[in-house]
């Protein structure tokens, strides 16, 4: 078992540590602070090949593994988790569902403009009654010749105002429940399509989220991926997936929270002394980063596991709850050890704590994920 990164891999890593260095880390406050979405980065993000990274080159992409796609995202998020929430969003959930039940037609048309940072997509599972459980949704599809007619709204989505290309689930047949879901491609100007306003969220301020509303929207037939009634297939084996991209976003803005700790630690003088000197600041700091690392290697083995083809449902819920959970303890403590200063809007910390509450909430709480796990312990 090799727990290196290898040569192409530190490659990537480091080329992508430079960028949002350079690209990002500037503007981060920015982006924060305006609720400003981030095209300008995103249109530089894929001219360096990262939107494309996991996309087959036969579609534009290329071709490479969910741990390199683990690896950006990390660096990413340690910039600014919002743009890596719109990356995951975009790439790691709709252009990764597209590429794993589309037809090769579908792929052609829709991929190789996602893989371009041409175009932006979105993913509309959740409703107001259908968070937790999907299969309750409430949007219907309705066969008209070789159309369906979409009715029903979505809600809490990232990029909904900025996606050209929608993977909304709707059902044919409420009465089957899961067994009904179906999923569409949707493009943005399809007539019967809008969106709502921005929601003000706590954090992620530069990954926007809306309503989407489908009234009497009318698809082709061909824009179905997968198979009618497969579409809970659908959301549930892309969820598997965008969770782990979900866990390295987490290691990402953790391992942004306790360098900016550490750091503190040996400027704050209390007592005549840094409380980088007091034993209980080297102890919490060991602590977490400690978890931290362990976060970061659950997500690679999950990681690792997708890309060898194998079962990694569990392990994909394992490290999104821890790593999320992480990435908020590492956050809080960051302010507590920054004092009255970390709870000022003038601190780094204030952003890492306002973005890292999401990542125990979206993409399946931490509690469905301890279901998932605990079903496993106990079959």
């Amino acid at each position: 078992m090799n727990f290196e990164l290898t040569e192409e891999e530190k490659i990537m890593q480091e080329t992508v540590r430079n960028f949002a260095k350079k690209e990002i880390e500037p503007i981060a406050d920015r982006l924060d602070q305006n609720e400003e979405y981030p095209f300008e980065i995103i249109k530089k993000i894929g001219e360096l090949g990262i939107t494309g990274l996991t996309i087959p080159e036969k579609y534009g992409g290329t071709g490479g593994t969910f741990v390199q796609w683990c690896i950006v995202l990390e660096e990413i998020a340690h910039a600014c988790a919002g743009t890596a929430t719109i990356l995951d969003t975009s790439w790691g959930l709709a252009a990764h569902c597209i590429n794993e039940w589309g037809n090769d037609e579908q792929k052609k048309r829709f991929l190789t403009p996602l893989a371009k940072a041409e175009k932006i997509a979105s993913f509309g599972l959740t409703e107001a009654n259908a968070g937790s459980d999907p299969a309750a949704a409430e949007t219907t599809a309705v066969k008209d010749s070789d159309s369906y007619i979409l009715n029903g709204t979505k809600v809490f989505i990232s990029n909904a105002n900025e996606a050209d290309i929608h993977v909304i689930f709707a059902t044919r047949n409420k009465s089957l429940g899961h067994r009904g879901m179906c999923a569409f491609i949707v493009e943005k100007d399809t007539p019967g399509l809008s969106t709502g306003n921005p929601y003000h969220k706590v954090g992620i301020q530069a990954a926007h989220n809306a309503e989407i509303v489908l009234e009497d929207c009318r698809i082709p037939a061909e824009n179905m991926l997968g198979s009618e009634g497969r579409g809970f297939s659908v959301a549930l084996s892309t969820l598997d997936g965008a969770r782990i991209g979900v866990g390295a976003l987490s290691v990402g803005i953790a391992r942004a929270a306790l360098e900016a700790s550490a750091r503190y630690t040996k400027e704050r003088v209390q007592y005549g002394r840094a409380i980088a000197d007091f034993q209980g600041t080297q102890f919490l700091l060991a602590d977490l980063a400690t978890e931290l690392d362990a976060a970061r290697l659950l997500v690679y083995r999950a990681a690792n596991l997708k890309d060898q083809g194998q079962s990694f449902t569990v392990e994909a819920a394992m490290a999104k709850k821890f790593a999320g959970e992480m990435a908020m303890k590492v956050a809080t403590k960051g302010v507590q050890m920054w004092g009255g200063y970390g709870y000022m809007m003038e601190s780094p910390m204030q952003r890492h704590f306002r973005d890292a509450k999401i990542l125990e909430i979206y993409e399946g709480t931490s509690e469905m994920m301890k279901l998932i796990i605990a079903r496993s312990v106990i079959s």
